[in-house]
């Protein structure tokens, strides 16, 4: 299966797992649920959706490479305790707490999480004298005498043998306590996991024209030549880095991370012609209403693949913008109910408001310490919150020398509905921008697939789907309504646009 089919799966299993009796029990006991063990080739995202899923689940997580532990580590360290059984006086081994469960214990005790994920990656590539204790800890979920707390549940991960020399083969006895998930590249699930990272528009578009680039591994006289997800997604992030800091994107730096010379050359040759198709079309123009009859003509003429790389230039643009507004609605509506609870701390508190803010400023930073080190906050929500902390600050200094909780009040609710005009004035300037993108294509490409491109796009990608649902775009509609893919008389939500501080 996808990745995204195993992510479900995973997330299915917890909530059984997670599933308490009348008592507040949980139904199936720890030493019953079976670890998840994901088997797939390298690089396809299997650590990636366990932080997806956690910060989804609002669950703690806690990552270990298993190819890094020895027996010690796992295990404990033997010491010599006294005992008296009847009489009889003796000393025993006993060991200390294996790393990994205190690491739990400490997460817990940190953060205050009391559900989470113990993820061992690498699981099939233990060593020797460390393969009978994991035997162990997959039946019972201990390591010596030592077990994993109730609430959190084992995920493991491993590379088929042709990918790794140092896979150790499991036994019946082994996959007999295993949920195994077997997991196979695929680059449209992979398309909207890069949306939401947003990989570099050329590496999108490169890998729309020559989807068979995405994943390869090949053996040759010369070793092996391959081409991973995570190579795509990492050379993504230094291309963006280096562009950011005027450095060049040579073809060595490509072969750094695209293992395979022929592709890594390919794609290296399309970066520069995306850089001047980039130069020519002045995306800007087109998307503010202003493209010259020039550069219309030549989209008419173009072939396929430049219209596609066109294409793509134009949505990671506009695809900004948008993202931009709904990260910023979301934190706006995020934020309402921190100014909620401080307009509460301002009518009982004997503290100045500005105190008062200060409260609500340190519990969001709280907040933002505990979900960052459990990995119970995505990404997203880690600059939500920043910035939601950021709005909180400057409003606190707004309330420097007031004591007055009515004046108070009526100074931060004035900031928010500031705030919101902001927002509204921004969504409606990017609305318009994906409008001129839609008339601008819908003048020069009057015929083929490429509005069918567009609106799949759209719609894949959360951030602008979730645009078009909360503040609508008429010529997608138009254009998706043989996709049947919404149903138009869905009326539009209008929260963002309604948001009240009363």
């Amino acid at each position: 299966m996808n990745i995204k089919d195993a992510k479900e799966q995973i997330k299915n299993a917890m909530v059984a797992y997670f599933t308490k009796d009348d008592s507040g029990d949980y139904i199936v006991p720890i030493e019953k649920q079976r670890p998840v063990f994901l088997m797939g080739p390298p690089g396809i995202g299997k650590t990636a959706i366990m932080e997806q899923i956690a910060s989804e689940m609002g669950v703690g997580l806690l990552s270990y490479s298993m190819t890094h532990h020895t027996r010690q580590s796992a295990l404990g360290l033997p010491f010599i305790v006294h005992k008296n059984y009847k009489g009889l006086e003796c000393d025993i081994s006993e060991y200390t707490m294996s790393e990994i469960i205190a690491s739990v214990y400490d997460m817990m005790e940190e953060t205050g999480v009391e559900e989470g994920i113990l993820f061992l990656d690498e699981i099939n590539c233990v060593s020797e004298t460390l393969a009978p204790v994991m035997l162990q800890f997959l039946q019972y979920k201990v390591f010596g005498r030592h077990r994993v707390p109730d609430g959190w549940i084992v995920v493991t991960a491993g590379n088929p043998p042709e990918y790794n020399n140092s896979v150790r083969e499991f036994d019946i006895v082994t996959w007999d306590r295993l949920k195994r998930i077997d997991v196979d590249p695929d680059f449209d699930v992979w398309k909207e996991y890069a949306y939401q990272c947003g990989v570099h528009a050329s590496v999108m578009t490169y890998l729309e024209i020559k989807k068979a680039d995405f994943y390869t591994v090949e053996s040759t006289v010369d070793g092996k030549r391959f081409v991973t997800a995570r190579g795509w997604d990492d050379l993504s992030q230094m291309i963006q880095l280096y562009e950011k800091n005027d450095i060049k994107v040579d073809q060595k730096l490509i072969e750094q991370y695209i293992q395979n010379p022929r592709i890594a050359k390919d794609f290296a040759v399309y970066y520069d012609l995306f850089l001047k198709y980039k130069s020519d079309y002045q995306i800007d123009k087109i998307l503010t209403g202003k493209a010259s009859a020039d550069i219309k003509e030549r989209a008419k003429n173009a072939k396929f693949d430049e219209r596609l790389s066109l294409i793509g230039m134009m949505l990671d643009l506009v695809g900004e913008e948008l993202r931009a507004v709904v990260e910023s609605g979301q934190t706006m509506k995020e934020l309402t109910s921190s100014l909620v609870e401080f307009k509460c701390l301002i009518i009982k508190s004997d503290k100045t408001p500005s105190d008062n803010m200060a409260d609500v400023i340190d519990k969001k930073r709280n907040e933002l310490a505990a979900g960052k080190k459990s990995g119970a906050l995505s990404k997203d929500a880690q600059y939500r919150l920043k910035q939601q902390i950021r709005i909180l600050e400057n409003e606190q200094g707004l309330l420097f020398g007031i004591d007055n909780s009515t004046e108070a009040f009526t100074i931060i609710k004035k900031d928010f509905d500031e705030q919101i005009k902001l927002l509204k004035k921004a969504s409606v300037e990017s609305g318009k921008k994906l409008s001129n993108m839609f008339e601008f294509c819908e003048e020069v490409f009057t015929e083929g697939q490429e509005m069918l491109i567009i609106v799949t796009e759209l719609t894949i990608n959360p951030y602008t789907s979730t645009y078009i649902s909360k503040y609508g775009c008429e010529e997608y509609f138009r254009h998706n309504k043989d996709l049947l893919i919404y149903d138009r008389q869905k009326e539009i939500e209008a929260e963002l646009l309604t948001l009240k501080l009363d």
